[in-house]
């Protein structure tokens, strides 16, 4: 992604469908506006308008937004004297990248789809495991009677 001074995004990818934080530092928050507002679009045509107030701190005006699906993110600021942060009439503009479908899990009908079920077969088959274990070491004990004079003889010390 292109570095732009005084604008932040809290990913380095900027991908179709997730939410991004903006954080902007630039003009109107060093002459201490009171208030801004992210003015936003999508495409060469500036698709879907919106604008979001932006919540002020100390690191600057920051707001979260979801992509949409488009080429690009289109960009200016303004605060509430509609005094414009538009880049010297270029608006900001950032590629949005589209989703992988590799990154996303494909449905097989596997128990892989089914988290619980697995964690309920890990528990029981570690409770199997166990019971099989003490059954092949105390079991003889027992037959035996050793298990028995072993406690008899820890009582009696």
């Amino acid at each position: 992604m292109e570095l732009v001074k005084n604008i932040f995004f809290n990913t380095d990818k900027l991908i179709e469908g997730s939410k991004v934080k903006i954080s902007y530092t630039g003009r109107l928050f060093e002459e201490n506006s009171e208030s801004v507002f992210l003015h936003y679009g999508y495409g060469a045509q500036w698709d879907n308008v919106n604008e979001v107030q932006m919540l002020k701190t100390d690191l600057g005006f920051q707001a979260e937004i979801e992509l949409l699906s488009a080429d690009s993110l289109n960009l200016c600021f303004r605060n509430s004297n509609n005094e414009w942060d538009n880049n010297n009439n270029q608006n900001y503009t950032f590629t949005i990248e589209k989703k992988e479908v590799a990154l996303v899990p494909q449905s097989t009908g596997s128990e892989l789809d089914a988290p619980r079920r697995l964690r309920r077969s890990y528990i029981w088959s570690k409770k199997i495991r166990l019971a099989i274990y003490k059954i092949i070491h105390y079991l003889p004990k027992l037959i035996s009677g050793n298990y028995k004079r072993k406690a008899l003889n820890g009582n009696n010390n």
